[in-house]
């Protein structure tokens, strides 16, 4: 039997921070550095954080944000050898549901529409491996939590940390 892993959408397979940054700057006319965002909670690493959470209701915000690098390698590798979950608390931006499933349909047709779960809370979801940018998530996973770094958490020490999908695969072929 495959073990599971519960994968995050934002942060982990969809570039979020750098579509959050494009799109401010396209709205605002004001260019954020990447590097002033690290260690701060996400909106608020944006001069105006009201207008920039405001973005998240955008239509088309999820829909077209850019995919991380090496992603879809890291996932058709892992599929081979573990049953992979998507999971997106995707119940925080009701717009974003059909944006995320059809984002996944594009760039993941190889997960199932059985393996996407949106919800609100990924506390009730139990897996062998949790891979997400947020303690919030983490915290609760009931198999091993896998921190991918993202701007707003790079000061946080807690659980198995990976930078990219390069070192998520590493990590996850010694865990098979």
């Amino acid at each position: 039997m495959k073990k599971t892993i519960a994968i995050d959408m934002d942060n982990v397979i969809v570039d979020i921070e750098t579509n959050w940054i494009n799109i401010y700057e396209q709205e605002f006319g004001v260019k954020i550095d990447r590097n002033e965002m690290l260690g701060k909670p996400e909106d608020m690493a944006f001069p105006d954080p009201v207008a920039a959470r405001n973005l998240l209701y955008k239509p088309g915000f999820f829909r077209y944000a850019p995919i991380m690098p090496g992603a879809v390698e890291a996932l058709t590798e892992l599929n081979k050898n573990f049953e992979i979950y998507i999971v997106s608390a995707a119940m925080e931006f009701p717009n974003s549901l059909a944006e995320k499933y059809d984002w996944l349909a594009e760039h993941f047709p190889f997960i199932s529409w059985r393996n996407i779960i949106f919800c609100g809370d990924k506390s009730v979801v139990v897996t062998d491996f949790l891979i997400d940018d947020h303690l919030k998530n983490l915290d609760f996973c009931k198999g091993t939590p896998i921190l991918f770094t993202a701007a707003h958490n790079v000061n946080i020490t807690k659980h198995h940390r990976v930078n990219n999908w390069v070192e998520a695969l590493q990590f996850l072929r010694e865990h098979v």
